[in-house]
């Protein structure tokens, strides 16, 4: 299970995402469905989602990573939160990891693709704000891996 004392309460709507990078410095980035009906339709985000009723963040993150793209990932670093005003309204845990593979060769169960691109690409990308100022504060102060 998650981290001890990790605010569990059926009131907010929470959500997790993580920040995978590799050996580059890349980021890999989810481009969501653009379909009616669902948070950020057609733009480029993290992996990640909901929180399952009763499920910590840590637990979700590791839940969806495996669920989304086969990726099992063990302890990501948790980062901060921030709220998605604008779009699902949940508490959305960031957390961070890191992953050398081809994102190509990953199994993706929802979503059009997985690419990894440098930071210096990412302010021509359609990132929902919260996102993106979530990976920029991610690019300032980088968590020791």
């Amino acid at each position: 299970m998650g981290e001890p004392g990790e605010n569990l309460s059926a009131g907010e709507p929470r959500g997790a995402v993580v920040i995978i990078t590799n050996r580059r410095g890349e980021l890999l980035l989810h481009l969501r469905d653009d379909i009616d009906g669902i948070a950020w339709p057609g733009h480029w985000s993290l992996l990640g989602g909901g929180c399952d009723p009763g499920e910590n963040p840590t637990d979700a993150i590791v839940r969806e990573l495996h669920e989304e793209a086969g990726l099992t990932v063990h302890n990501p670093a948790k980062l901060f939160e921030t709220k998605d005003v604008h779009g699902s309204g949940q508490l959305i845990t960031f957390f961070a990891t890191t992953w050398d593979g081809d994102e190509t060769r990953l199994p993706l169960a929802e979503g059009v693709k997985l690419q990894f691109f440098a930071p210096e690409h990412l302010a021509h990308l359609t990132i929902p704000p919260y996102i993106r100022q979530g990976i920029l504060r991610f690019l300032s102060s980088p968590p020791v891996q």
